[in-house]
């Protein structure tokens, strides 16, 4: 009974002195104490900054910037053992060979370091970045850091000190090969903390699109859209989605929170801009006012059909 008791007390000081964890509003429920996104500044100060991501990009607020030109990517044909994990709040890949990044109006070189995704439900919405207010089902974000840096701690002390590539997913009718070895390891990793070994190395370069269809993308400043949510990213999303077949983007859903539940809804909701400005390159399509009012009211006709 005493043994019960000092752990009852000790776990209360615990919960009292550290908080209790962050979570995504798929897992906020009547009978859960994790803070959900309206309370991550209670987790994490910095989550309640001015310079917060995701956002929502509006195209026709957006400016052409010149110095957006076409990446420069080193390494990113190099096919790698990766190993995936489920960290409890994504699935993740570690990037351990050089593979950097140059060009699109970052000054200096990048180096890849991680890799990881947010989605909806069973390939329903799910991306973090929308664009005039659409949310794709799938967004890849593959982190980098200068490469002067050790560690990511490190680099984020500066605040231009992390890159982050961003890449929309669609639902395609035809199965992406190149995820093939990736979508099938997925059951290897159902439960936090379960990694995989693939059995075929990838590539980052065959993970995302060709070197063609990356010159459209928009960049603003931002931060890491999860806890410690540190403002230090400079952040690139691409405009064309990857294709990807709906049971391939319906695999994710298969993952498990720690609390056993169904790994879906990973995303933050968008955050106010707060005077930022975003930035396209020459060829990202900017959506014009009234095209923007009838894809508005497409929306609307479509929620309110009846199923």
């Amino acid at each position: 009974m005493q043994f019960l008791i000092s752990t009852f007390f000790m776990a209360l000081f615990f919960k009292m002195g550290y908080g209790e964890d962050w979570c995504y509003q798929s897992q906020v429920t009547c009978d859960t104490h994790c803070k959900g996104p309206e309370l991550w500044s209670e987790a994490n100060s910095d989550c309640g900054g001015r310079s917060q991501s995701p956002i929502n990009i509006v195209t026709r607020k957006t400016l052409p910037d010149e110095r957006l030109t076409p990446f420069k990517f080193t390494g990113y044909d190099h096919a790698f053992r990766a190993q995936l994990k489920n960290n409890g709040h994504s699935v993740k890949v570690e990037v351990k060979h050089d593979a950097t990044v140059r060009g699109g109006g970052l000054e200096g070189v990048y180096k890849a370091v991680q890799f990881h995704l947010h989605w909806g439900t069973n390939g329903g919405p799910g991306s973090e970045h929308t664009i005039d207010g659409e949310q794709y089902p799938m967004e890849l974000h593959i982190v980098h850091m200068k490469d002067k840096y050790t560690s990511l701690g490190d680099a984020l002390k500066d605040p231009t000190g992390v890159a982050v590539l961003g890449f929309f997913y669609e639902a395609a009718t035809a199965t992406n090969k190149n995820y093939d070895p990736f979508v099938a390891a997925l059951q290897s990793v159902t439960d936090k903390d379960a990694t995989k070994d693939l059995t075929h190395p990838i590539s980052l370069h065959q993970l995302i699109l060709n070197e063609a269809n990356m010159t459209s993308y928009y960049r603003y400043d931002g931060s890491l859209t999860t806890p410690g949510c540190t403002e230090a990213v400079i952040w690139t999303v691409f405009e064309n989605p990857i294709p990807l077949h709906k049971a391939q983007l319906s695999a994710f859903s298969s993952l498990k929170f720690a609390d056993g539940k169904n790994m879906v809804g990973t995303f933050r909701p968008v955050q106010p801009l707060n005077g930022r400005q975003v930035f396209r390159s020459g060829s990202a399509t900017v959506l014009s006012s009234v095209a923007l009012l009838l894809t508005s009211v497409a929306v609307t006709l479509h929620l309110s059909r009846p199923n």
